[in-house]
């Protein structure tokens, strides 16, 4: 006997309370260790059009849904007991005529008639998606045979709707096809549960160990399964560097992910470098590797990293160890030239100025400087003054030097000339991901490492998440990406509630230095939710509390702890999340607290629900960084800056959003609304 688990019962499992989840874990171990268990209470769904439903007693209101047939058990949903009959009465499971995959498929005439109207008036309003699309088409998308005519009724306001009903692998191709992209024919299965669209929704367990791991842990289906509109990045061959870029929840990481794992498996003297810019986001990106690669040997051949770290490590290995110079002490060693040199410049110009041109390009002397495009500035210098400028630059580079240390850029730069000079390279390819915020030199020391070869470097990001670098020409610092830049269209992670509303705090089109451009319409999400809340308080005890009483709601439909985050600008509202946190522990006597951040700390995190607090008129945009501002030109720079940094904070939402302020609330919850 064969007993398999589908997804639509972990999806529904998540929904149920604490004591609820319990009672049909153990439930589920029973139907898995003895189907005929007389304790489970087996019942057909006599009203089923697929006779091989059974319902399975949990308690007095809760019951499984099986299918059972041939000697094979599929634990297909859980829910109340009205609510698992209905289920079951809707929907039948089918082996596809044309992909030979198993499917869940909803029977099409149980949809409200209202619903299926609808269809049909919207269609007479706007122009049909795929009126023009032949049957073999569909088919070859996973689309059910009795939806066929109704696939053909969908419009842009309707095709989210008809997609939400089809099995899944059929929706996204339909979501896919309304982006404008020609999703990928699925191949033919002889075995339905082996076909790769029913792998990624049906698990088979063996053992009790396979059900408890199963019942344990969230599939986490998009970390591990590809959409065809995300696996064309994965298999295809580039010629030079490649990007992925899309809005937050489309499966940027996922692409990354995967990428790695297909250049380790298709070369074994690969040696791949998949990296990020912190340590947190680097350790997700390990953890998750085993699901894709259970073979130690092959896993071995990705190296996962940090790339400031990983520049130290090595920089020590070719070089000699040495230490590296913090952002005070070339503070103090500028401080110093300049007063040496009696040059009077503002502080945060000469730092800026030394960190975004003159070590980031490595800028080599005199001459260099004066005749250096201003790549990354906004602030335009004469030569006189770059000439004045230059002596204390060249005073700090020998200061530091005579200290022993070296910055980060001086140690990637000097790695990217000893791998240009012909040194054996450690890695063959790099992927990196949230790769918006890379810097010159980290973009110099990989274009060094990899840029040359065949599938060399991978890039992955969102401009709109830039938050950490000013613009620049990617090209400049040798890593050309035109004509090899993507989009991906389809969000997997955030409600299309949510997607449309944070989608608004940025432009329509977001476009990088070097031209190329991220277009944000078109971009679909695979599932609805609840509007945003998006309020507005008196004062802040006031907002405290609504805070509280909304953390209380989520409690009371079981999302707590660490699926739902309190997200502030800075370490300065902290005190304001922690006393709704303290609040809402109070008030309903909660053990498990959800988690407060800041916002740039929750870059590539997700959580169920999400409250964005204390977005007053000063704190987001933060006024301390307005008034740093030297021009307009900077202003405007930190303006897209904040607005990038409410949108990494809202996006971190999967179901539901909270975003508020007290007193005069920033400028910001406008354009949400």
């Amino acid at each position: 006997m064969t007993f398999r688990i589908a997804d639509t019962f972990s999806d529904a499992l998540a929904k149920l309370s604490g004591q609820e989840q319990k009672a049909a874990k153990t439930a589920a171990f029973d139907a898995q260790m003895n189907p005929d268990n007389p304790g489970l209470q087996m019942h057909r769904v006599d009203r089923a059009r697929d006779p091989h439903f059974w319902t399975a007693r949990v308690n007095r209101d809760i019951r499984l849904v099986l299918h059972k047939k041939g000697g094979a058990t599929l634990l297909a949903w859980v829910g109340h007991h009205d609510d698992a009959y209905a289920w079951a009465e809707r929907r039948r499971i089918d082996v596809h005529p044309r992909t030979g995959a198993a499917q869940i498929v909803e029977i099409r005439e149980t949809v409200e008639d209202v619903i299926i109207q609808r269809y049909v008036e919207e269609a007479v309003k706007k122009p049909r998606l795929f009126a023009e699309e032949d049957d073999e088409t569909l088919l070859s998308w996973g689309v059910p045979e009795d939806w066929l005519d109704t696939v053909r009724e969908a419009t842009e306001d309707t095709v989210l709707d008809i997609a939400s009903h089809l099995p899944q692998e059929a929706g996204e191709a339909l979501l896919q096809a309304a982006t404008g992209e020609r999703p990928t024919p699925a191949p033919r299965a002889e075995d339905p549960y082996e076909h790769p669209d029913a792998a990624r929704r049906f698990r088979l367990t063996t053992t009790e160990a396979d059900l408890a791991a199963a019942l344990e842990a969230p599939w986490e289906k998009w970390t591990v399964w590809l959409h065809p509109a995300q696996k064309e990045f994965v298999d295809r061959n580039f010629n030079g560097p490649a990007r992925v870029i899309g809005s937050a929840g489309t499966g940027k990481t996922v692409v990354a992910l995967h990428r790695a794992a297909r250049l380790a498996r298709e070369n074994t003297d690969a040696h791949v470098l998949l990296t990020t810019f912190n340590q947190r986001l680097a350790d997700g990106l390990s953890a998750k590797l085993p699901m894709l690669l259970p073979d130690k040997a092959v896993r071995d051949r990705i190296t996962t990293s940090v790339l400031g770290a990983l520049a130290h490590d090595l920089y020590a290995k070719v070089f000699g160890s040495i230490d590296e110079a913090t952002p005070d002490d070339v503070a103090e060693a500028l401080t110093k030239a300049a007063a040496d040199a009696d040059v009077k410049v503002d502080q945060g110009f000469l730092e800026d100025e030394w960190r975004l041109v003159v070590d980031a390009w490595a800028v080599a002397d005199r001459d260099a400087y004066r005749d250096l495009p201003r790549l990354g500035r906004l602030t335009r210098m004469a030569a006189s003054r770059r000439d004045a400028l230059w002596d204390v630059f060249a005073a700090t580079r020998a200061a530091l030097k005579g200290q022993g240390k070296r910055t980060r850029a001086q140690m990637l730069h000097a790695l990217a000339a000893h791998y240009r000079g012909g040194a054996s390279r450690p890695f063959t390819h790099a992927v990196v991901d949230e790769a918006q915020d890379i810097s010159v030199p980290e973009l110099h020391f990989l274009a060094a490492l990899a840029g040359d070869r065949p599938n060399g470097l991978f890039f992955a990001g969102d401009i709109g998440q830039r938050i950490f670098r000013a613009p620049f020409p990617w090209k400049a610092a040798g890593v050309d990406v035109r004509g090899r830049s993507r989009s991906l269209k389809v969000n997997y992670r955030t409600s299309q509630q949510i997607r449309s509303q944070s989608d608004r705090l940025l432009p329509v089109s977001l476009t990088e230095a070097d031209g190329n451009e991220d277009r944000r319409t078109g971009v679909v999400s695979l599932f609805d939710g609840p509007p945003p809340e998006i309020t507005e308080f008196p004062d802040a005890d006031a907002e405290i509390k609504a805070v509280a009483a909304w953390l209380a709601d989520l409690a009371a439909i079981d999302v707590t702890g660490s699926e739902v985050a309190l997200l502030v600008r800075s370490e300065d509202e902290i005190p304001r999340a922690k006393a709704a946190k303290e609040l809402f522990l109070t008030l309903t006597s909660r053990e498990v607290e959800p988690e407060v951040r800041v916002m740039h700390d929750a870059k590539g995190a997700e959580y169920r629900a999400v409250a964005v607090m204390a977005c007053d008129e000063d704190v987001i945009p933060k006024e301390d960084r307005l008034l740093e501002a030297r021009d307009e030109a900077m202003i405007e720079e930190i303006m897209a800056t904040e607005r990038h940094l409410l949108y990494v904070a809202a996006t971190r939402a999967r179901e539901r959003l909270w975003v508020s302020g007290a007193g005069r609330v920033s400028e910001f919850l406008e354009d949400l609304i």
